[in-house]
């Protein structure tokens, strides 16, 4: 069985994937290589090339993915002991608060609550006539006028679960929404929902 050895950086650079992730694997033994004179090699059988090839790829995804939780849970955990949260990405912290639960009951099925920490509110503002639109499209209401309040109960509830976050909350409870029409000057037609609850922390 012939076993051929490549440059890991030329290999790469052949197959779109980064040098210094196989070189990983190869020093935490997921793959099999070797380092030469200051180079590294990676062995990969001739007749299952392509099979080991999709193999590495495989590995080496798995262990950016690892490397990349890891990390961002070192990121959460410093600004939650912090508070500092200007330094976290709006991805991070988007994947962080889909842990986050919310619901408009006093309790939470399964949970225990270990205390409330307080009220919390989310609001979003959006600058369309839209009680102009639902009256021209009362009779077709699964329509935009829908559409347009399913989009901002999902960003205002998003907006609730990033301030439970920030705070150090496992959940929201007793989450109220609230559709307000804001009029005057130029705010004529702009609806405003706004979205509060209180933010505990669970056993």
């Amino acid at each position: 069985m012939a076993v051929f050895r490549h440059e890991v950086r030329r290999y790469a650079s052949q197959n779109s994937m980064i040098a210094d992730e196989i070189i990983e694997l190869i020093k935490s033994g997921y793959i099999d290589g070797i380092e030469e004179g200051g180079e590294w090699f990676v062995r990969i059988d001739e007749k299952k090339e392509q099979e080991a090839l999709l193999k590495l790829k495989i590995k080496a995804s798995k262990k950016l993915n690892k490397q990349r939780a890891e990390k961002n849970n070192e990121i959460i955990q410093y600004a939650k002991d912090t508070g500092d949260w200007e330094s976290v990405s709006e991805q991070i912290i988007l994947q962080e608060i889909q842990n986050i639960i919310l619901t408009t009951s006093f309790s939470i099925s399964g949970k225990e609550i270990e205390k409330e920490i307080e009220i919390i509110t989310a609001e979003c503002v959006y600058g369309m006539n839209i009680f102009k639109d639902f009256l021209n499209a009362v009779r077709d209401i699964s329509g935009t006028v829908q559409s347009v309040l399913r989009d901002a109960r999902k960003t205002v509830l998003s907006e609730l679960k990033k301030e439970a976050l920030f705070i150090g909350a496992d959940a929201v409870i007793s989450i109220d929404l609230d559709y307000q029409e804001l009029s005057g000057g130029n705010k004529s037609g702009m609806l405003m929902l706004v979205a509060s609850g209180t933010a505990v922390k669970l056993k």
